[in-house]
């Protein structure tokens, strides 16, 4: 019998939650209709400040209360973590938690319709994938201007990096174990998931659907963590800005030698009247700017090692059901 890991990062979704679990467990018995499969549901708790942990530890309870010879329909399970470390390490920590030999990356706010799932499923089955991603065909419900800058970002990041990452997809994803296994050998601290999807590889299928807006709650992604986001995708996976700053320096070395040449010729032919001194200190500050930007990239990269240099723990579980159970 298959096993589906249902990995779910959570971050203050204590009204959405219950409609996500109850929206999941009605495909979980259409599909045990049709399939020999059980699901599993690996709830994280990134840190929450409401009671999403209370509604965590209600859900997976009540899915106890409710099975049938000891066979939950979802059987539940919950971890903690001591803080808020982010979407990232919620979604590392579920996947190292999952014992499924199908894992499944879903959000709790219904952007993810689990009724994907069986045709998700059934396309593992019978064609040759090793997982099926999700795709938003639109950005309807979005501000325009967040989606423009989505948009230039995904041609920026498949132009300066080998990663595959797909206009408008989602993490949503069901993957084979062999996929999940290859993410998780990944020991780095700096995540960017959509990344790391396309550089491991393995053979995917894209599945489009029309964007869903959230069931319940408010978006914790504003414009500015979403743009530090896309900063971290693009450190982590190409060098690129580098080599920017390293022609910008030797554009900018030629250039100063060609005006070099061109006061000294000056000076030779007409003398060395005093003017331009606006034009100097313009260009004076340009080049300043240029530096400290040079500079900038280098620090973002020089930040990034120290960090995997500390190896600290992605995430720290404060409690669990495995705590709870043993």
């Amino acid at each position: 019998m298959d096993l589906i890991s249902v990995v779910v990062p959570c971050y203050n979704e204590e009204e959405s939650l219950p409609i996500f679990l109850e929206a999941l467990a009605g495909v979980a018995r259409g599909m045990r209709e049709r399939h020999e499969v059980s699901f599993e549901v690996v709830l994280v708790d990134d840190g929450s400040t409401d009671d999403t942990l209370k509604v965590m530890k209600r859900a997976s309870e009540q899915a106890r209360v409710d099975a049938v010879d000891s066979v939950p329909l979802l059987d539940i399970h919950w971890l903690s973590f001591s803080r808020n470390f982010g979407k990232e390490a919620g979604l590392a920590a579920g996947l190292e938690h999952a014992q499924g030999n199908y894992v499944a990356l879903m959000d709790a706010d219904m952007q993810d319709p689990p009724n994907l799932l069986p045709e998700m499923y059934e396309i593992l089955l019978t064609e040759h994938y090793d997982n099926v991603a999700t795709r938003r065909v639109n950005r309807e419900g979005e501000p325009p201007i967040r989606s423009f800058f989505a948009r230039l970002f995904y041609k920026l990041i498949n132009r300066i990096s080998k990663a595959d990452i797909v206009d408008g997809a989602r993490d949503f994803r069901l993957m084979k174990r062999p996929m999940v296994d290859a993410i998780l050998s990944l020991p780095e601290y700096n995540r960017f998931s959509k990344g790391i999807f396309g550089w491991v590889g393995f053979k995917t299928k894209w599945l489009p659907f029309v964007n869903v807006e959230r069931v319940a709650g408010e978006t914790k992604w504003s414009f500015f963590s979403l743009l530090l986001y896309s900063i971290d995708g693009i450190v982590a996976f190409s060098t690129v800005p580098l080599s920017i700053a390293s022609v910008a320096g030797l554009l900018l070395c030629l250039v100063a030698l060609a005006g070099v040449i061109f006061i000294v010729a000056k000076t030779i032919a007409f003398g060395d009247p005093v003017e331009g001194w606006p034009s100097l200190a313009c260009l004076i500050t340009l080049l300043g700017g240029i530096q400290l930007l040079c500079l900038g990239i280098m620090g973002q990269y020089l930040a990034k090692t120290y960090l995997e240099t500390k190896h600290r723990p992605l995430y720290i579980v404060k409690e669990s059901s495995d705590d709870r159970d043993r």
